[in-house]
């Protein structure tokens, strides 16, 4: 059955530039930063060679999208030029477009002239951490480029978002702001949407949870749900770790954002959560 008002049919099949990803399974998506300053790996990819191996391993391990990062959003992370983004990412994505010609690549950035540069280059997904608010002619650009698009929820900006974040009712508050960019967004020609409730942006402890507890509420959108909580505060807070040691909540956390309905895992850690995938699918085979 295909769901109402979407281009997809029930296994969520991805398609950008000639390649189709099936979303059938779930699938893992590996995440490569390019900042200095991210809250975990930031500046420890300083070489081409340190770039290829990371990336090699993330896809032998079993990753089927590696997202690219240029800049920081963590909380309070400094601002970077459009300029800046560019220098960083666009050498990179070229250098990976070439040398891993199949894998698809996702390009994270909220801005639309990037966005395009990128789909210039082989980008094969858009992950906007701001869901379309924080450029008015990202909907209208990725509607042209028609590549697949994670549309995100933030309260806020990274510099702000977690300065006592309130809802009415954090559950309600995200689906209705899904509903309102969803259609704005068709309504400017995107197709593949995938949605992703932001954990950590712009939330507490207790509203991550309560996402995560009702993440099935949003299957109802019909779209795949992409779940990026790899090595986050919500983890840490609750049981004392810090982002380093903080592989094993990781993959509790992410096992429950599964058996919830998630579709994509965002990860620093692929092998690890493709292995709570086949757990989980087994789990459901039974």
């Amino acid at each position: 059955m295909k769901a109402q008002g979407t281009n997809f049919d029930s296994e969520f099949n991805l398609r950008a530039n000639g390649k189709t990803l099936s979303l059938k399974n779930p699938v893992v998506m590996g995440i490569l930063n390019l900042t200095p300053d991210s809250f975990y790996d930031g500046g420890t990819i300083s070489t081409e060679k340190d770039l290829l191996a990371k990336t090699e391993k993330h896809i032998k391990d079993g990753a089927g999208v590696i997202d690219i990062g240029a800049v920081s959003t963590k909380p309070n992370a400094a601002e970077v030029s459009e300029e800046e983004e560019l220098a960083r990412l666009l050498p990179v994505l070229k250098l990976l477009r070439k040398t891993f010609p199949s894998v698809f690549i996702s390009v994270d950035t909220y801005r639309g002239n990037v966005a395009i540069a990128a789909a210039n280059d082989g980008a094969d997904i858009i992950n906007d951490i701001s869901g379309g608010t924080f450029d008015a002619n990202m909907f209208k650009t990725v509607g042209k480029l028609k590549l697949p698009y994670v549309l995100m929820h933030i309260q806020g900006t990274p510099q702000t978002m977690q300065q006592n974040p309130q809802y009415s009712n954090v559950v309600t508050d995200v689906f209705d702001f899904f509903t309102r960019q969803i259609k704005a967004a068709q309504q400017n020609g995107v197709e593949q949407l995938i949605l992703d409730v932001g954990f950590c942006f712009g939330k507490t402890l207790e509203h991550n949870y309560e996402l995560l507890a009702q993440l099935k509420k949003f299957e109802t959108l019909g779209f795949p749900i992409l779940a990026g909580i790899s090595r986050k505060s919500m983890i840490n807070k609750v049981i004392g770790t810090k982002p380093e040691n903080a592989l094993n909540g990781t993959t509790v956390v992410n096992t429950l954002a599964l058996l919830n309905g998630a579709n994509i895992l965002r990860v620093h850690d692929v092998k690890e959560a493709l292995q709570a995938i086949q757990l989980v699918n087994c789990y459901h085979s039974v």
